[in-house]
């Protein structure tokens, strides 16, 4: 392992509030972490699910992004 670099992206965003020097840079990083794992199980149930129920489906399928994503970055202020 020690030889396969790992290439996370960083996300920043600038202009909050939460913190005093205005930027976040762990809370969106970690945020898009767990949209990508949450997507991994989260997409292909909610295809199952859309082919019966669209309305439910496409809801589960917009959760990493709308839910996930969002809370995970609102509960780290730094």
């Amino acid at each position: 392992m020690a030889g396969i670099p790992i290439c996370l992206p960083v996300c920043i965003e600038c202009g909050t509030h939460d913190n005093p020097c205005r930027c976040k840079v762990v809370g969106p990083t970690l945020g898009f972490v767990a949209c990508c794992l949450a997507a991994i199980v989260e997409w292909p149930v909610g295809a199952v699910i859309w082919c019966f129920n669209r309305k439910k489906g496409s809801e589960i399928m917009g959760q990493p992004a709308t839910k996930v994503n969002a809370t995970v970055s609102r509960c780290i202020p730094f």
